[in-house]
């Protein structure tokens, strides 16, 4: 009986340490935002929890801010590739691409920045938020034809009446969303920016892995656990 109670206590322990990865929250000079990370692309969460463990999102910034396309943050391109062109001879850090036509580019997705590649792998330092705008059934079926990609009625009703940007959708990865702090995405992607759609004044964020007691209070919350 012991040894089964040691058992039992232990697998819930492993459960709910797997649910540490699975939420993080940006901390930011305009508010708190609330991401929950997909088991989906396990490549991609671990890989961004990684970072936070590491420090390498510590007081990062919002860079590119398109108003109605996205908030993008961490690293820019030049910054990475430059530093690859210094160290040639090392490995390029890459996610493998996970792309999952079910994980798609609605309003509040979570997503990955790449550089133009053929695997279309990602970087390590460079996540994006989706803010887009409504789609109508016309540029929908334009994009199914060029692209050569099907919607489902969920993300043709998704698109239409919430946004986002389809146009990307299965092109780069998608790994997670928001679900608590929409409002302060709105208000990153409202902020006045320059020529190079770098904010006027700084937008700063943070993440923090959230605690496995409140990981298990958001499992139940979303009904993933009882």
């Amino acid at each position: 009986m012991k040894s089964f109670i040691i058992t039992a206590i232990f697998s819930f322990l492993v459960l709910i340490s797997s649910a540490q990865s699975r939420f993080v929250r940006l901390h930011t000079n305009k508010g708190d935002i609330l991401l929950h990370l997909y088991d989906e692309t396990p490549k991609h969460r671990d890989a961004f929890i990684k970072s936070i463990e590491e420090g390498l999102y510590d007081h990062a910034a919002f860079n590119r801010v398109i108003k109605s396309f996205v908030n993008q943050g961490g690293e820019l391109d030049e910054t990475i590739l430059d530093r690859e062109k210094l160290h040639p001879e090392l490995p390029l850090k890459r996610i493998d691409a996970e792309i999952i036509p079910s994980l798609y580019h609605k309003k509040g997705a979570l997503g990955a920045g790449r550089n133009d590649n053929l695997q279309k792998r990602s970087y390590l330092t460079q996540i994006y938020l989706v803010a887009g705008k409504r789609q109508t059934d016309k540029q929908l079926d334009f994009l199914e034809q060029k692209k050569g990609i099907k919607f489902s009625a969920e993300q043709r009703e998704v698109y239409k009446t919430i946004g986002g940007i389809p146009r990307l959708d299965q092109d780069y990865t998608i790994f997670g969303e928001i679900i608590q702090g929409m409002d302060v995405a709105d208000a990153i992607n409202a902020t006045a920016t320059n020529s190079q759609d770098l904010p006027i004044n700084p937008i700063i964020f943070t993440p923090e892995i959230v605690s496995i007691k409140e990981s298990t209070r958001i499992l139940k919350k979303l009904h993933l656990i009882e």
